[in-house]
């Protein structure tokens, strides 16, 4: 026989306004044999703001979440990168995918695509907030679904200490503000120009601006560390915000 062990619940009104209201957050934490299951319908436990683009907290809808993660995780050697599809899942049963499924396209009337044969990923994060992102760093795509881009400011009661989520490998996601510093920096200079390449200054507007120079004491390549003597990840200020790679042995992407 099986035993359940719930680890938390979380219940809370969510509404975008006083005139947008959506149904309540229901998240369901569990441990069940050796995964951590997290059961939700997807609605953040904090208010939906507005959408500085065509997406509209309207446009929010219940989901059907059921993520289960490794209990005790382990990390190898080699670094899994997740271009697409949820890096983890925060303690309110929100989902979070710090990538975008856009890239620079010279050929599209809009100067981008889902074809990312260009190699230059737009950043979520980016200067402009061209993906419409609200006060919580999150919007809406096609299906409904609210997710997380960068770290929310009102992610309340659903925080546990530094807490705030399971990355898809098991590995902890927590948040320490500026007590942790990323080890990627902006490159100098301009981007190369020709052959589908975007050209301009290198500012943030794409992944591939970024380059991991590391350093001491700053987080790895996947933006992990130790923390009170175990390897987690960390949600940070600054790019890459959350982890873009995994590195436990049963690394994939939430979907």
């Amino acid at each position: 026989m099986r035993h359940t062990t719930t680890l938390f619940v979380a219940t809370a009104l969510c509404a975008a306004s006083s005139t947008v209201s959506l149904a309540a957050n229901q998240a369901r934490i569990s441990k069940d044999g050796g995964e951590v299951c997290v059961t939700s319908n997807g609605l953040p436990n904090h208010a939906i703001g507005r959408f500085p683009n065509r997406g509209n907290p309207h446009s929010v809808s219940a989901q059907r979440i059921h993520v289960c993660v490794p209990a005790n995780p382990s990390k190898g050697s080699r670094a899994h990168w997740i271009d697409r599809g949820g890096i983890g899942i925060a303690l309110n049963g929100v989902m979070i995918r710090p990538e975008a499924a856009d890239c620079w396209d010279p050929r599209s009337p809009r100067g981008f695509s889902r074809n990312c044969t260009s190699g230059w990923r737009l950043e979520p994060m980016g200067p402009g907030n061209r993906f419409g992102l609200d006060a919580n760093k999150a919007h809406v795509d096609r299906r409904g679904l609210y997710h997380y881009h960068g770290m929310p400011s009102d992610l309340g009661s659903a925080k546990q200490g530094t807490l705030i989520g399971y990355a898809a490998d098991g590995f902890e996601i927590h948040y320490a503000g500026s007590t942790v510093q990323s080890g990627y920096t902006l490159k100098r200079g301009k981007r190369p120009t020709g052959h589908g390449n975007p050209g301009g200054r290198y500012d943030g507007s794409f992944v591939e601006d970024y380059e991991y120079t590391g350093g001491s004491g700053t987080l790895d390549a996947c933006n992990g560390g130790v923390l009170n003597g175990t390897y987690v990840y960390f949600a940070t200020d600054q790019f890459p915000y959350y982890p873009r790679c995994l590195y436990g042995t049963q690394a994939k992407a939430l979907r």
